[in-house]
């Protein structure tokens, strides 16, 4: 499978990195790439675009375009499936996805792509085998400090405080042990997020919960780890167990280096993890929630002089006020044939925008604190 050109651009259309492998096309695809973003109505491009004799496919990490080039007969899922392993190996060896960081550690970054790929040939996208070929060091945005615990809390458990470390722990390159003076550290995360539809009347309609557990490891080589599920967990109502407060999904997929023999009898997930970032495991629930959601929304509708529907939303996060949700965005359906919005929002990292396509306005907040209580007037 043979790759022509593989180019990162920002959401902006800014050139960061831009790597020729076989000389068959000019460094101009790069923005005839982007007229090509720019000029589609849709929210979503499509990920493969055609260009002459040209095919770009291209994937969204960090806000950021990864795209690849190639003129030959490449399969497209081979190509998208290399381009969102160069973006976990890129968070891997620089800490994080962002136009920052990939602009602060370019070097180390044309030095993967160099030992990535060959003449248009894949070679290797695992850390495990690159870590003896790369020498650039990483540069982070700000350093880390495992003990800068201040605000910590696990869903509010003062009993946890001390023994979890702060969100941006796992956010630094892999190879910053030597930084780190010599320290060897595993991080686990546990990521949900969560769609709901709620009705006019404020009343919980649909809910769906997507959830992976993911281990960053920071170790050169790592013998085996065991990680303990609550022994009630339970996947699908065939298989409820025990008498206590069953903790239930819908579906489960485990990494192919996940070892399973301990979890039908004690739920023991059992791998070797090898440095960098995995998923360990994968699961959905879909409306049987075991808990109310974590937001209450208040809306109130009507019509004024003019005719212009007013919407006054107010929505209520639920969580501890240690916790926060982040990047919420609340999709509000519009009447067809709405053409403007005019808005009025309680604090100004809020954004929200009118969708003409999907007939909706998409009220997006960055970060959601628990206890707390946002609202927004949209006329449209």
């Amino acid at each position: 499978r043979m790759i022509s050109q593989v180019f990162i651009l920002s959401s902006k259309g800014d050139h960061l990195i831009y790597k020729d492998f076989r000389g068959e096309a000019g460094s101009d695809v790069v923005s005839i790439f982007y007229e090509k973003i720019a000029a589609l109505t849709g929210d979503q491009p499509p990920v493969v675009m055609s260009h002459k004799d040209l095919h770009f496919v291209h994937v969204r990490q960090g806000g950021l375009y990864w795209v690849a080039t190639t003129t030959a007969d490449s399969s497209p899922f081979t190509v998208i499936e290399f381009l969102n392993r160069l973006a976990a190996l890129v968070k891997d060896y620089c800490g994080s996805l962002s136009e920052k960081s990939v602009q602060m550690n370019f070097a180390l970054i044309y030095e993967l792509l160099d030992e990535v790929v060959d003449f248009g040939y894949i070679q290797t996208t695992s850390s495990d085998v690159l870590k003896n070929f790369i020498q650039t060091e990483a540069v982070s945005s700000r350093p880390f400090s495992l003990f800068d615990l201040s605000n910590v809390g696990l869903f509010g458990a003062e009993t946890q405080q001390s023994k979890v470390a702060p969100s941006s722990a796992a956010t630094r390159p892999i190879q910053s042990s030597r930084e780190q003076g010599g320290k060897s550290e595993i991080f686990v995360d546990v990521i949900e997020r969560m769609s709901v539809v709620i009705g006019s009347n404020g009343l919980l309609m649909k809910a769906d919960v997507e959830g992976e557990i993911r281990v960053k490891c920071y170790m050169p080589s790592c013998s085996e780890m065991r990680i303990g599920l609550n022994e009630e967990f339970s996947i699908g109502k065939s298989q409820l167990r025990g008498y206590g407060a069953a903790v239930r999904v819908d579906e489960c997929s485990f990494h192919q280096a996940v070892r399973l023999d301990e979890f039908d009898s004690r739920r023991i997930l059992r791998l070797c993890p090898s440095q960098g970032e995995q998923t360990v495991m994968q699961y959905q629930l879909s409306d049987d929630l075991p808990s109310a959601p974590p937001f209450r929304l208040f809306p109130a509708i009507e019509r004024d002089s003019g005719g212009r529907l007013l919407m006054y939303l107010k929505l209520r996060c639920d969580l501890p006020p240690k916790s926060a949700a982040i990047n919420v965005c609340a999709t509000v359906p519009v009447p067809k044939g709405s053409v403007s919005l005019s808005q009025e929002l309680s604090s100004p990292d809020q954004s929200a925008e009118l969708k003409l396509q999907s007939r909706a306005v998409d009220w997006t907040i960055p970060r959601f604190p628990g206890g707390t209580q946002l609202s927004a007037l949209f006329k449209v």
